[in-house]
């Protein structure tokens, strides 16, 4: 609530910015940048209210050790908030037109595998994290094999939530499912700052997800999608619910693998064949509530 509270105060103003800073989508169907806001407020109210929760004798509990956990949370959120911060002022701006600091696609996927590759190496040398939970199979111990397999999950779902984020309403609130299904594994595995984390992160999303349903003031940009994608995945490597996240966030896979089959994101195909914005949305939300479902069924297991 208080997340929610500050988020929603903060973001009208913060949306009258960005049309002073003509971050405006090339359709001119809002503002670019939302994702600055929110990886901005969490990292923030994290920093004034986890010290203020263990001053009130709240336990905490966590399945490693808390400042190496943190670290790795914050360093996947913020960095890719960054990478994508510039794509977006390269977009927006024209400089990749005129080749000013301009990243090309195969660039940027450089970069994203760089940033991911060191979150996996952290995941596995500081954390020591190296197993994979398969249900009815059991743990899978796959050793140093673990930091491609994290490098490929955290690109591939920072990728795909970007992708999503072209429709109004549609990958903040299939996210929004997402977080809400892993903070209640989170709270279940009894890992309190990665609770708290999620908590904070729920509550900014909410506020945002007012503005960004049809008709959109505000969007995510590359900033938001990237870092809310790459650390979604993040979030579920520490929990070790890797096949869980994979069908929780099934829909961003859906989003990744159209776009490769179809040459599109399933989102635009079914707006070519018809579908309104509001009928994709909305069916895109109910899927993802029963992918949720199924996916902390399958976290049990």
């Amino acid at each position: 609530m208080f997340s929610f509270i500050l988020t929603g105060i903060a973001i009208i103003p913060f949306i009258d910015i960005l049309y002073r800073l003509k971050f405006i989508r090339k359709d001119e169907q809002g503002v670019v940048g939302g994702g600055v806001l929110i990886v901005a407020l969490v990292s923030v109210l994290f920093i004034l209210i986890f010290p203020l929760v263990r001053r009130m004798g709240v336990y905490i509990s966590s399945s490693f050790p808390i400042k190496l956990e943190l670290n790795i949370i914050f360093f996947t959120f913020i960095s890719f908030g960054l990478l994508g911060l510039y794509d977006d002022i390269m977009k927006i701006f024209g400089f990749k037109k005129t080749g000013f600091f301009g990243l090309r696609v195969r660039h940027k996927l450089v970069v994203q595998a760089v940033l991911a590759a060191v979150t996996a190496i952290l995941l596995y040398f500081n954390l020591h994290i190296e197993i994979l939970n398969v249900p009815y199979l059991g743990v899978l111990h796959l050793g140093w094999m673990y930091i491609p397999l994290a490098t490929f999950i955290i690109m591939s779902f920072a990728n795909a939530l970007d992708m999503t984020d072209g429709m109004d309403g549609l990958s903040c609130g299939v996210l929004l499912v997402c977080l809400l299904a892993f903070w209640g594994l989170s709270v279940t595995a009894m890992d309190t700052p990665l609770s708290i984390f999620v908590a904070l992160w729920i509550g900014s999303l909410i506020a945002f997800l007012y503005f960004n349903v049809y008709p959109a003031r505000i969007w995510l940009g590359n900033a938001g999608g990237l870092a809310f994608g790459a650390t979604l995945a993040v979030v579920g490597l520490l929990l070790g619910k890797v096949i869980a996240l994979v069908v929780i966030g099934g829909l961003f896979i859906v989003e990744l693998v159209s776009s490769l089959v179809l040459a599109t994101p399933l989102h635009n195909w079914l707006q070519v064949v018809g579908w309104s914005k509001a009928k994709i949305m909305m069916r895109a939300w109910l899927a993802a509530v029963i992918l949720a479902v199924f996916g902390i069924w399958l976290a049990q297991l």
